[in-house]
């Protein structure tokens, strides 16, 4: 999401039904119409993560709940639909634009495969280790700059919207004054991970 953007595909601020259309959710053309990619990526949709499948990505499980920005809440769906959002937007298939973007540059291996409604990345622990790196060293590989919108880079690994502390851009925090866990609207004092460091 954040190379589509520095690459002028998308801005996390359009609405998310720009890309998948109107009708994407059961919701009122209204309440759809707040549902930004940034809710997306905080966590923040508004929809329901309590249905009968919260994995469900057709429209008749993405059911009104809150306003959009108002609730924090762990929800597969609307993060998976992110797919079809890089996809409509760059129009290239995820795994093209993955591996392009993010795999040949870093030398990493595997490709996003559909389970069910899940789209989940395939890979091996050495991949997902230079994947850390790349993070770790603000999407720079080896002096190729691959994250070079340093505003999204920043947003994505720290706190992101006020509601859960330890959640940035699909990213979870630690050594933040609060946190929340999935299935749960509780919020609960201090750090996510109190025995690691900080900055995990």
């Amino acid at each position: 999401v954040g190379i589509a953007q520095q690459e002028g595909y998308l801005d996390i601020n359009d609405k998310t039904s720009d890309y998948l259309g109107t009708g994407w959710t059961s919701c009122t053309q209204q309440q759809e119409a707040q549902i930004t990619i940034r809710n997306q990526i905080t966590m923040t949709s508004g929809l329901d993560d309590a249905g009968v499948d919260p994995y469900c990505t057709t429209d008749t499980c993405l059911v009104y709940l809150a306003d959009a920005g108002t609730r924090w809440a762990y929800h597969n769906a609307p993060y998976t639909l992110l797919d079809g959002v890089i996809e409509n937007a760059t129009g290239t298939m995820l795994n093209n634009y993955t591996a392009t973007k993010v795999k040949s540059p870093t030398g990493m291996d595997g490709f996003y495969f559909q389970s069910d409604f899940n789209n989940v990345f395939y890979s091996t622990a050495r991949s997902m280790a230079r994947f850390g790196l790349l993070i770790l060293n603000k999407g720079n590989w080896n002096g190729n700059a691959i994250m070079t919108d340093t505003n999204y880079y920043h947003e994505m690994v720290n706190t992101s919207q006020e509601i859960n502390k330890s959640y940035g851009y699909l990213w979870w925090l630690n050594g933040k004054e609060s946190f929340m866990m999935p299935q749960s609207q509780f919020v609960f004092p201090g750090k996510l991970c109190p025995n690691a460091p900080d900055d995990m």
